[in-house]
């Protein structure tokens, strides 16, 4: 039942319909000779017909190699095995009794991935997969398939063609797990930790550099009041408290509030805590303005 599913999607998306002389033949193609294997050894494995491999040079640029599989024989029962036909005539997506089972639903999201689907490299973009669907009925057969594990996936339009795409990294882990592709998922999953890893490293980085801006935007703040004060003559008015806290900013002028709570108890044998350091210099600050 799997191998009619995953060969549904193949069909259904690499095959044509030709008929020649009144005899009917299913045309396969597909750039990826893995594809093109897997392909005949389903088609063989499930029916007795006759099938011709081909392979076709391609002349521009890319000059990628076009493996052609052309099937012959009972090209009617083929596409009805499929779901690919029922007696209204061809369908643009398969029967829903193709993928009833947890196994086929499997299956056939293997085989539309293998047809014309693709991943992005993690390593150098974001993360994005995606499978180029046939049309919109057969899009949202896709969608569905994916929601029924809780994976959710959007569409999109390119070259009139809808897109099911999958953003998410986790998710995008989830659908080559469902498609039993184990090693992928390993490497997969080990540029995703290194990733994740290097992103949190360069956030707690930044977040180290702007609370060291922000330190230094109020130490220099303090000692700019300070200075101020004792160009106004004022420090003889401070008290025992005020003298301490000021002549402790001075002595460390880069240094935290965290850190000059560690110094206070340094130089003067008392704890003291940032909330009373903050108090004693809005003293100060409140002592500077009214002189």
């Amino acid at each position: 039942c799997c191998m009619k599913a995953q060969l549904s999607a193949l069909t259904l998306v690499c095959a044509t319909l030709s008929i020649v002389n009144k005899q009917m033949t299913l045309v396969y193609k597909s750039e990826n000779p893995t594809t093109s294997k897997r392909i005949l050894k389903l088609v063989k494995g499930l029916f007795e017909v006759e099938t011709q491999l081909s392979i076709i040079h391609k002349m521009n640029l890319k000059k990628n190699n076009i493996y052609q599989i052309k099937v012959s024989g009972n090209v009617l029962e083929i596409l009805e095995t499929l779901g690919l036909k029922s007696s209204k005539g061809l369908l643009d997506c398969p029967l829903r009794s193709i993928v009833t089972k947890e196994c086929c639903a499997r299956a056939y999201l293997a085989g539309a991935f293998l047809a014309s689907g693709s991943i992005n490299n993690p390593v150098k973009s974001n993360y994005h997969l995606e499978i180029k669907a046939n049309n919109e009925h057969h899009a949202k057969y896709i969608m569905d398939l994916l929601e029924r594990f809780y994976i959710p996936s959007k569409v999109t339009m390119r070259r009139n063609y809808p897109i099911v795409y999958i953003k998410t990294a986790e998710k995008i882990g989830d659908f080559i797990r469902l498609v039993g592709a184990s090693d992928s998922l390993l490497k997969f999953e080990d540029i995703r930790i290194q990733r994740d890893f290097k992103n949190n490293l360069t956030r707690l980085d930044n977040c180290e550099i702007a609370n060291e801006m922000k330190t230094q935007k109020a130490a220099n703040a303090q000692l700019e009041m300070i200075q101020s004060l004792i160009n106004q003559g004022l420090y003889s008015q401070c008290d025992t408290k005020m003298r301490e806290v000021i002549d402790l900013r001075l002595k460390y002028p880069d240094a935290s509030l965290s850190e000059l709570c560690d110094y206070y108890y340094q130089d003067y044998g008392q704890e003291i805590s940032k909330s009373g350091l903050k108090h004693r210099f809005n003293k100060i600050a409140s002592l500077e303005k009214k002189g």
